[in-house]
């Protein structure tokens, strides 16, 4: 990190994908936001919605048009069963996908989970110049991302690089 660079503040929205979590037991979305709070990035929404394709769809769609919100991070939905639909819900939304953070964050849970990573099908991508990223719903690989993966891509003081020395050039055609 280079800090003679400012800290640019980003907005960030938080989805919770969940049939069974409520605010008062959603560990996992509480941690996101512990995580962009502590990052010095605002929370202007979080919410929690069940692993319904099209109501996923429809907030991170509203998320993604506004103006206002930099950052999406959803939690939940991404395993295989029969009701995970977050990837099949977010991915025709985004513009561009990151293929390197569902890799790499394949790669860092194999360290804590081993095989069981191979069931996670985290994604990210950007979408008219707003970051997305769908994690797993345990706390556990919340964690992870955000530590080893996105902390670090969202705080503009990063070298070589980060994902905040992008954004003026996202909407670019």
């Amino acid at each position: 990190m280079n800090n003679d660079k400012p800290f640019i503040p980003l907005s960030a929205a938080v989805l919770v994908i969940s049939d069974t979590r409520t605010e008062a037991d959603d560990i996992s979305g509480l941690t996101l936001v512990e995580c962009l709070k502590s990052a010095d990035h605002k929370l202007i929404n979080k919410t929690i919605v069940p692993d319904n394709i099209y109501k996923i769809r429809a907030v991170v769609s509203n998320w993604i048009a506004d103006d206002a919100v930099n950052v999406i991070i959803c939690t939940g939905g991404t395993g295989v069963t029969g009701r995970d639909g977050t990837p099949e819900a977010v991915t025709p939304l985004l513009d561009k996908v990151l293929d390197g953070f569902g890799e790499m964050f394949r790669m860092l849970s194999y360290q804590e989970i081993k095989t069981s990573t191979i069931q996670s099908r985290a994604v990210a991508g950007v979408a008219n110049g707003t970051f997305v990223f769908c994690l797993p719903g345990s706390s556990g690989a919340c964690k992870t991302a955000w530590e080893h993966l996105i902390k670090d891509q969202l705080d503009s003081r990063t070298k070589p690089c980060n994902l905040v020395q992008l954004m003026p050039r996202l909407r670019e055609h």
